[in-house]
């Protein structure tokens, strides 16, 4: 076929990083490939037939019954057979990829294989920064591009490895990952879009917030943690965190780190649907922050995409209502259990799926409430209430027959009710990704105490900071868990991919 970049043979490695370079090799040549053709096409030369590339892919064959370390929770398959997965953006995925290589040697007295899959890669995803064509082609050339070059297929894009309803054909390799090339490729795209920043800087530890007052507060503190400090143990935490960028990809440098290193990019004239904010480390382990908004479609439309980039850790700190007359504003909120009444995930995790809490998290958050308020034990209770959260999709709720909501909400323990958190909780338990929620008590309408202007902005210069403080300092309590800790077994599946 012109045009066609031929398939190579597989290759068969021992070591980890190898096999990650002759993915790097094979990949790049890819979409180098279809980058220049592109520009050919778009400048209007003739070329000559369809043009396609495809995506690199790595696979395992395992020819008898494994024996693993069965404390871990990813790194492995679980019978003999073939296991295979396509690949992208190892610019992005090094990291990522070198660690699953490595677990797969350990586990397996086989090597990996590498070759060429017969999965195209479509033509946008061949561009990092998307390509833009709509301003780059007239018309009749736009409409002419699906004859040379392949576009996204939603076939080989949804979710069914990660939901647990994949079947695989009989004779074709089972999943050695949860998601593959071209679903990788659509959220990171995606998340250009949503976010206005690349995806390559989105870090391991992650906070979902849906109040601007905590991104406000996160981007004071990046800012603060960029620049030098005198008091030495100020001064270590900070240069472990190398930069902090802001929509835009505006990057400023941490002046202890790289002295007298000036800020890059521009921050985006306009702000996008859910700004992200991330305060890097070298290693990916830092923190990003995101501003969902209000609302479950939203908490599903980001997690489903920062998903596939398979952070550590993820959380929800958010303001919601109290339902219990002994609560406070103020108070906080750790949930333990979800009343899943959000919509958006019924039709991937239908509602009798229990979300559990997970100990890991569970006990970061609580030592972090402690160490920043200063309480313990009994004294802790005062602040803080573990219990159930409800999340649901209508926002007025508040107005519908007063009897039905506080029935619902009595029954099922509630303590509190918000929009997201029950989201971004369920889909962490889809894609194992660990979560954890901790609220704060903004408003009590069951009580009389409706969030209003005067007292809503009181409450948010009083308790924004702290909150937020006890996020980060959870995150970083779990970075130095190690992923053995904190990657649970309780969020592997019966049958269950190797890739973390």
């Amino acid at each position: 076929m012109p045009g066609t970049v031929e398939h190579t043979k597989i290759e068969s490695f021992q070591d980890a990083e190898a096999a990650l370079r002759r993915v790097a090799e094979l990949y790049d040549a890819a979409a180098g490939h279809l980058r220049d053709r592109f520009a050919a096409f778009a400048g209007g030369a003739d070329l000559g037939g369809r043009v396609r590339a495809c995506y690199p892919f790595v696979q395992l064959r395992v020819q008898h019954e494994p024996r693993v370390d069965s404390r871990l929770s990813f790194g492995f398959v679980a019978a003999p057979g073939l296991y295979r997965t396509t690949l992208t953006r190892p610019d992005i995925f090094g990291h990522y990829y070198r660690e699953q290589f490595r677990q797969l040697l350990v586990n397996h007295a086989a090597p990996l294989e590498v070759g060429v899959s017969d999965v195209p890669i479509p033509i946008q995803f061949a561009f990092p920064e998307g390509m833009h064509v709509e301003g780059n082609l007239d018309p009749e050339r736009l409409y002419q591009l699906r004859e040379f070059f392949d576009l996204p297929d939603l076939s080989l894009m949804d979710d069914s490895i990660v939901n647990g309803t994949h079947v695989t054909p009989p004779g074709e390799p089972e999943p050695l990952a949860l998601f593959t090339a071209p679903r990788v490729d659509y959220s990171l795209h995606r998340l250009k879009h949503y976010t206005a920043t690349s995806p390559d800087h989105v870090q391991n530890y992650v906070l979902f917030t849906n109040y601007q007052f905590y991104i406000d507060e996160f981007v004071r503190r990046g800012h603060e943690i960029m620049q030098p400090a005198d008091d030495p143990a100020v001064a270590e935490y900070r240069r472990q965190y190398i930069a902090f960028v802001e929509p835009g990809d505006r990057v400023t440098w941490n002046q202890a780190v790289y002295p007298g290193r000036a800020p890059e990019g521009e921050r985006a004239a306009r702000l996008p649907q859910m700004p992200a904010y991330h305060l890097k480390r070298a290693d990916g382990n830092g923190i990003t922050i995101v501003n969902i908004g209000v609302g479950p479609s939203n908490a599903k439309t980001i997690s489903d995409h920062i998903a596939v980039l398979r952070p550590h850790v993820w959380l929800m700190l958010g303001h919601c209502a109290g339902l219990r007359d002994t609560q406070r504003l103020g108070d906080y909120v750790l949930a333990h259990g979800y009343v899943r009444e959000d919509k958006v995930l019924d039709a991937d995790l239908p509602t009798w799926v229990p979300v559990p809490p997970l100990a890991e998290v569970q006990v970061a958050l609580e030592g972090a409430v402690a160490r920043i308020t200063g309480l313990e034990g009994y004294d802790l209770k005062a602040i803080m209430r573990t219990g159930t959260v409800a999340t649901i999709d209508n926002r007025n709720w508040e107005l519908r027959d007063y009897r039905e909501p506080v029935q619902r909400f009595s029954q099922s323990r509630a303590i509190a009710l918000d929009m997201e958190s029950a989201t971004v909780a369920a889909n962490g338990f889809r894609f194992r990704v660990p979560y954890g929620t901790l609220l704060c008590v903004s408003d009590k309408p069951l009580h009389g105490e409706l969030k209003l202007p005067g007292m809503a902005n009181r409450f948010y210069r009083e308790r924004v900071d702290q909150h937020l403080a006890i996020g980060m300092l959870a995150l970083e309590i779990m970075r130095d868990y190690g992923l053995e800790k904190l990657h649970s077994r309780k969020l592997r599946s019966f049958v269950e991919a190797a890739f973390q």
